[in-house]
């Protein structure tokens, strides 16, 4: 009678290891489906924007500089981004978005 129960206490144990590591396996694909995965997406479109950039286009730098780009250099992939009448800054083709506010004006 006694190894029965020692039986049964032992089944118990083994299959709670076994739903701890599929509620460990079920958090990370919660997480990578909430989490990472939508920031996958925003980065591909980011990416996708600044591939795209034509002088002319109004942007944000990553400081948060609205202007307008006035000249692209691929060899050292910087932009020349006008900030104000006649004031041109050069920075990183990386550190610049898109600018939201165009979009909500003209909607």
């Amino acid at each position: 009678m006694i190894s029965l129960v020692l039986a049964a206490q032992a089944a118990q144990g083994g299959g709670g290891f076994g739903g701890m590591i599929f509620m460990l396996v079920a958090i990370f694909v919660i997480m990578y489906f909430f989490m990472v995965r939508p920031q996958q997406k925003r980065q591909k479109k980011i990416r996708e924007f600044q591939n795209s950039l034509q002088e002319g286009s109004r942007v944000v730098t990553g400081g948060g500089i609205y202007g307008t780009v006035r000249r692209i250099d691929q060899a050292k992939n910087t932009i020349d981004v006008e900030v104000a009448h006649g004031v041109v800054i050069t920075v990183d083709k990386g550190s610049v978005f898109q600018d939201t506010t165009q979009r909500q004006t003209n909607a």
